[in-house]
């Protein structure tokens, strides 16, 4: 499905009739010939799969949420070209961030988009039957669910609906409580998984592992560690997931593996421009890391967004092959190849290399078709969240240590053989190792309450959220509490 973009396009129209409040007058003369609406579409397993294509369209736009949660985290500082190149990343970054933050407006506004477009597709469920229906509603719920778990983890609980959201709503609805924003994801999921199957009908697709691995996840923030734990293990003993070669793993060449459990898609071709981020076709948060100025072999040039920490690199034992594959040490780098580049704001001297734009034949605006695929969940992760659960939850250390283990002997590294507590740290460790700069440390630091003794700026009570966007609480007009210390 990498090309599920090329479908959206013919999407476009109908979706913006269909989440849009209301149009002029005379746009509507103008359009009459199309005669197309919510109310008179799904009418075919055509319409159904097109309206699929437009909520996995949205998917794309998260990829602000990758970038803002290392930035948030300990693992990077912002970057840049100067303290005012994009403010709202400098803030979050320094946890002086409020409610008038542009970048988190988008990460509200585009994951909420997202569920918008599935509770479209969700609202008309049953007006039509056909083959494949129930595959069409399980990918719609797992993406529901994939959106909302965002919204949740970024801003506490969501205000919920069935349908989609009217003007209105906001003043009437209120924001759920955790528990049942939980519940709506738990049973979403478990809709996906008993109506999907391990093999996706397009690459690219959501699959039974992909929301497998997602509840797990749920399950484990809400520390649910048997019920995580249940899951997580019966996707390690019967799905088709295996852990690939580190050396390609974010290359070209290593999207949509034997590790890949979900990825968001992205191609180089050219979208939209700088005036509306979420239209890209192509992964917007790469363009940003590339290196400044640079000029030299395998990558291409970037903002310089997101720059490494000297203690990310550190934190690497040498025999550690993960190390230099996942966090670029620029002066190194230039040595050995005569690169060049020009040092941004708050330069560290490293780059996020599983991310960096590579040579690649996209076209347009460089920095925003870039067509490197987001590893969502990788099997690795499965297998450290699953080692999580059986150790925290005391159910069977042996057994979180095998899964430990295999991502550490994938590394190059000895086993561990610690237990307890000793264990329980080990895995927090290897998760900030294996998955550094792919958008999860800060929210594994909040989870686990570790994020105050390790973010520079964190206060605890207020940060572990991040704030509603003002315009939303004052359309609220009182119904919705803004979240604490904001």
């Amino acid at each position: 499905m990498k090309r599920y973009n090329n479908i959206f396009k013919k999407m476009l129209l109908l979706l913006l009739l269909a989440f849009s409040f209301g149009c002029s007058e005379d746009y509507l003369e103008k359009t009459e010939e199309y005669n197309i609406d919510s109310e008179n579409y799904f009418n075919s397993e055509e319409d159904y799969y097109n309206a699929l294509i437009g909520v996995y369209d949205i998917l794309q736009s998260t990829y602000v949420n990758v970038l803002l949660g290392e930035i948030a985290s300990d693992n990077t500082l912002s970057g840049g070209e100067s303290a005012n190149d994009v403010i709202g990343f400098q803030q979050v970054d320094e946890m002086s961030h409020t409610p008038v933050n542009d970048n988190l407006d988008d990460v509200w506004d585009w994951n909420f988009a997202g569920v918008q477009r599935a509770n479209y597709v969700l609202e008309f469920e049953d007006k039509t039957d056909f083959e494949g229906r129930e595959t069409i509603i399980a990918e719609v719920r797992f993406l529901r669910a994939y959106f909302t778990f965002e919204l949740l983890k970024w801003f506490g609980p969501i205000p919920l609906k069935d349908s989609r959201f009217e003007l209105g709503d906001e003043t009437s609805i209120p924001r759920a409580s955790t528990e049942d924003v939980y519940a709506q994801i738990e049973s979403d999921l478990q809709f996906a998984i008993d109506n999907l199957d391990y093999t996706a009908p397009q690459t690219g697709r959501a699959t039974k592992g992909a929301a497998m691995a997602l509840l797990g996840k749920a399950h484990l923030y809400q520390e649910e560690f048997d019920d995580a734990a249940e899951v997580l293990t019966e996707l390690i003993d019967n799905g088709p997931y295996a852990l690939a070669d580190f050396d390609t793993l974010f290359e070209q060449e290593g999207e949509n593996n034997e590790e890949s459990v979900f990825e968001v898609q992205y191609t180089g071709e050219e979208g939209a421009g700088f005036d509306c981020l979420q239209c890209s076709e192509g992964n917007v948060a790469v363009g940003f890391q590339g290196i400044r100025n640079y000029s030299g072999p395998v990558f291409e040039p970037g903002f310089s967004f997101n720059v490494p920490t000297q203690e990310a690199y550190d934190m690497f034992s040498e025999d550690d092959i993960r190390r230099d594959l996942s966090v670029l040490d620029i002066e190194a780098w230039s040595a050995e190849t005569g690169a060049t580049y020009a040092e941004g704001y708050k330069h560290t001297g490293y780059f996020n290399r599983k991310y960096l734009p590579r040579d690649n034949d996209n076209v347009g605006d460089a920095n925003l078709t870039q067509p490197n695929n987001y590893r969502s969940i990788r099997y690795a992760d499965v297998l450290l969240m699953a080692a999580e659960a059986l150790n925290r939850g005391g159910i069977d250390d042996s057994q979180a240590r095998n899964y430990l283990n295999e991502v550490r002997e994938r590394a190059g590294l000895d086993e561990a053989e610690v237990s307890g507590s000793n264990l329980t740290e080990a895995i927090y460790d290897e998760r900030r190792k294996e998955l550094v700069g792919e958008g999860h440390r800060f929210f594994d630091l909040v989870r686990t309450g570790r994020a105050a003794d390790n973010i520079e700026g964190f206060t605890a009570g207020k940060n572990e959220l991040f704030p509603i966007p003002l315009e939303e609480i004052e359309f609220s007009q009182g119904n919705w509490e803004q979240n604490p210390g904001y």
